[in-house]
């Protein structure tokens, strides 16, 4: 059994999210999570991680994403960040471990945060053409207003990746916020539809996610050349994509939780949760 391992977090900016895109690297054959883990982390890999952009109010919670993710992200792999921001100067010193690494890159400002959050998509999409095509296998996009309470690992890896929205996981379909509009690329006709999926979590290997965004990517800008913006922005059209690419695997809200959620008893263990925040503090549109 041959292993051959690669893993990069990318920590992408926009504005008024901090996305952190991990990529995972890995040619093996089948076999269980654990096991997997156990022998990659036993030989020397190359890591590498990206990131993409931060504007005023975000770079805040940066801290305690990268320390959590420390602790219990892909524990035992070798990560490279790459942090691309407006404001490289409000970047925080984090501590890295052992054959860990942060680079911080400038990017322009944007002055929607909706703007922001739907630029992902083009900017995953040009990464994976331009810097990661031959690099790695896998790769994740996650919010970093958020901060990790437990282990992720290879156990979320497949083809495609989603994530069940923390609100939604256990609404009927009848209430999912799908674009209803006919006019807009997201739209989702009543009475279709598995799940509501996340727009903080996704992922998979880099040529399906390479599909996913530049597909995303070019039907808002029909939107966009049509006067019409979907009412949830990338996830509308992420949700719209998984309609009908259905993910390969699906991660229960434990992998993306609310901090400001109650408690409910079919969520056992919060893994990953966005941290309670005030929008109008940290969007520059709210």
């Amino acid at each position: 059994m041959v292993f051959r391992q690669s893993f990069l977090i990318i920590l992408a900016f926009f504005g008024m999210i901090l996305c952190g895109l991990i990529y995972l690297n890995t040619n093996q054959s089948s076999c269980k999570p654990q096991i997997i883990e156990k022998v990659i982390t036993k030989s020397k890999w190359k890591l590498k991680n990206f990131g993409l952009r931060s504007s005023q109010g975000y770079t805040r919670f940066l801290k305690d994403f990268l320390e959590s993710a420390e602790q219990h992200y892909f524990v035992g792999f070798r990560v490279h960040y790459y942090l691309f921001t407006d404001l490289p100067e409000e970047v925080p010193e984090v501590k890295m471990g052992e054959n860990h690494s942060l680079t911080v890159r400038k990017v322009p400002s944007m002055n929607r945060w909706q703007d922001i959050s739907m630029g992902r998509m083009e900017i995953l999409e040009k990464l994976i053409e331009n810097e990661l095509v031959s690099e790695a296998d896998y790769i994740f996009c996650l919010d970093v207003d958020t901060k990790f309470y437990g282990r992720w690992g290879a156990e979320t890896l497949g083809r495609l990746v989603g994530v069940i929205h923390p609100w939604y996981f256990d609404a009927p379909r009848d209430q999912f916020t799908y674009e209803r509009r006919p006019e807009s690329q997201a739209y989702v006709p009543a009475g279709e539809g598995d799940y509501y999926f996340t727009g903080a979590a996704f992922g998979g290997s880099l040529e399906d996610v390479h599909h996913l965004t530049k597909t995303c990517r070019k039907q808002m800008n029909i939107d966009v050349a049509n006067s019409i913006e979907a009412i949830w922005h990338e996830e509308s059209h992420l949700n719209k994509y998984f309609l009908y690419n259905k993910p390969s695997k699906l991660l229960s809200p434990e992998y993306l939780w609310r901090d400001i959620n109650a408690g409910v008893a079919q969520i056992k263990v919060v893994r990953f949760s966005h941290v309670a925040k005030n929008n109008t503090e940290v969007r520059p549109n709210a």
